[in-house]
Parts: C-alpha cells; structure tokens; sequence
C-alpha cells in the first residue's frame, strides 16, 4: 500500500515538533458513543503506528481519563516515539452518577469533567494527564473547549480566567521543558483568532471548521496564523459524520440513520450541499471521505489532520482515504460549483 500523504510531516508552527500528516484522534477509544475493551484499544493504536502515524491527540474529558490511560498503556507497549497532544481546562472530580452514557462516553470511570482555566487548575489536571499517560512531558499541550459555543453567556469570564491563570501555567510548563509547544483546542476559529490577540501559541486544534463544508476561517483566522507563525491542527474532518456518510442512501430511503453536522441532525442546506459535493464525487468515481480528509491539508497552515479512530479496520480505511488519488479537475469543478471559498486552497 502507497503511503506517502500519511507518513509524510509537517512542523507545528515553529515548536521544532512535526506531526504527521494523518493524526490519530483518540476520543473513540475514550468509549465515545459506544464502548471498547482495552485490548480494541490497544490494537486500534498500535495498527496506526504500523500505518505510519506518529501524532496521537487525547484529552482528560475523553472518557474521563480512560482515552489517556489506554493510550499511555499502549504507546508504552509499541516503543516508538510519537507525538502527543493533550488538554487542559477541566479536573476530573468523584461522581455518584450509575448513567451508562455521560457527555457522550459510554461507561466510564466515576469522574465529571469539571471547567477549570485557573493556574493551579491547568497544573492539576496536567499533573494528572502525565500520571494516566505514563510520560515525563506531553509535546502539545491545549487549552480545551474555550468559546461562546462551549460556555455561552460564560465565555467572557472563562476567557479571562485562562489568560489570567492558565495561560499563565501553561508558559510557565513550557519553560520548564514539560511541554513543548502550547495551543488551543476549540469548536470555533474565532476564539483562537481571540487568543492570538492576547498572547502567543505554537498552534490551535480546529473542530471542523476548515472542511468541505465551511472555509470562512481562511479568510482571517488563517492568515493571521501565517503571520504569527501558528500552525493549525484540523479536526472533525467529516463534520460530526455527514462528510464520511454522505446523502444519498438517506436521501434515498435505503438508510434511516440520522445525519450529523456538528453532532446535531443536519439542516437540510447542509444536507443539500453534501448532495451536490456528492454529484461531483461520483462524476470523478471519488468517495467523498477521501476528498474530505485531503482536502484541509491543502492548506498550509494546517499541519495536521486527526481522524478518530477505534479499531483496525478504521484505522486502515483512514490511510487509504488519505492516499487516494484525486486529481486537480475535481477540485476546479468543485470550485466551479461554487461548493468552495473563493480563497480556499485545493490540493495540488
């Protein structure tokens, strides 16, 4: 099997780190929506490995530490040297809670996730991020789920919390060496275009807002990161799901499932675009998760983009997506539908 687009790198920013291409996101194996075993864990991470990514990103709110501890475990019986990516901006406190599905995890430990930007906040869940993951120091460290969509009315108090706390507590980790380059992690460009106006990041992980289905964020947000030498990481490539899936069986009939943008059911100007990126897909017999995962990395700030990923087959599927071969006449009919930003960038 051809490998070269997800075995191939790029730096984050100018942190000397470099990811690779295709990242490894490790909420699934946090028990998201559905739950897996420790060893369905462990060979979900250790097939990616053998396929060449060497970028795994987790969070102590993915499965309430149990995404962390798999991981750790596993990269501690692979022995090859990878990059990790975690969070901080939530403690993890005792819950009496017996509900099988919590935030989206399925039978996890009797922890809440509990908001926390504070100094002492981030360098408590950070202390306990390495305990879990079984390292010294963690490559990427990100300030997690910052923004009116997370913390609504909230956000202005919480945003003042991190930078007068946490933001603190992370420059000072990565002047003792504990980190190596810090970042957000955020749902919205527009509170890391904030964060840039404010202080200084290596990077930002972006949930699905440089997709096929929306490129507002190269208009401002990154240009701005090219002229501060911030690096973005994308993830929800596929929207939630309706970029992996697709229309057409639901449109159809033959398929009843929900359709999901931005983990909601699908409006139906969404459902319609995807329908006619669809059309194009088809024209140039290319499955639209293939289009959908190469086409962020086209742009060049994007150093990096995390597919979530459980098992085996996933994890193949995700390699071969990423090096299907798409040539240039997709992308110019895409553009000539105007399905793309003026200003987005295509591969190739």
């Amino acid at each position: 099997m051809v490998q070269s687009k997800s075995m191939s790198f790029r730096a984050l920013g100018a942190s000397g780190i470099n990811l690779s291409l295709l990242g490894f996101g490790a909420a699934p194996i946090g028990n998201l929506y559905q739950p897996l075993n420790d060893e369905q864990a462990q060979t979900a991470v250790l097939s990616a490995i053998r396929s060449g990514i060497r970028y795994f990103d987790t969070a102590p709110h993915y499965g309430f530490g149990l995404s962390e501890t798999r991981l750790g475990h596993a990269l501690k019986v692979s022995g090859e040297p990878v990059v990790i990516s975690s969070k901080v901006g939530r403690v993890l406190v005792p819950t009496n809670s017996t509900a099988s599905v919590r935030h989206g995890f399925a039978d996890a430990p009797p922890l809440e996730p509990v908001f926390d930007y504070t100094y002492d906040g981030v360098m408590r869940s950070f202390e306990a991020s390495l305990t879990r993951l079984q390292v010294e120091q963690i490559d990427i460290l990100l300030a997690h789920d910052l923004g009116p969509l997370t913390h609504g009315a909230d956000h202005p108090e919480k945003f003042r919390e991190f930078m007068d706390g946490g933001f603190l507590a992370m420059n000072k980790l990565k002047s003792e060496g504990l980190v190596k380059a810090i970042g957000l992690g955020a749902n919205e460009w527009q509170i890391c275009d904030a964060a840039l106006k404010h202080g200084d990041f290596d990077g930002f992980l972006l949930a699905g807002r440089y997709t096929l289905l929306e490129q507002t964020a190269c208009e401002t947000f990154l240009p701005l990161c090219a002229r501060r030498n911030a690096s973005v990481i994308l993830g929800g490539p596929f929207n939630s799901g309706i970029l992996a899936t697709g229309v057409k069986a639901a449109l159809s009939g033959s398929s009843k499932a929900t359709l999901y943008y931005n983990y909601e059911p699908a409006s139906q100007s969404i459902v319609e675009q995807v329908a006619q990126l669809e059309v194009v897909c088809e024209q140039f017999a290319i499955p639209l998760a293939a289009a959908a995962l190469q086409f962020p990395a086209a742009h060049p700030q994007i150093c990096s983009v995390l597919a979530g990923l459980a098992n085996h087959d996933q994890v193949e599927r995700a390699v071969q997506l990423m090096n299907s071969e798409i040539p240039a006449e997709f992308w110019d009919v895409l553009r000539e539908r105007n399905l793309l930003h003026p200003a987005a960038l295509t591969p190739g």
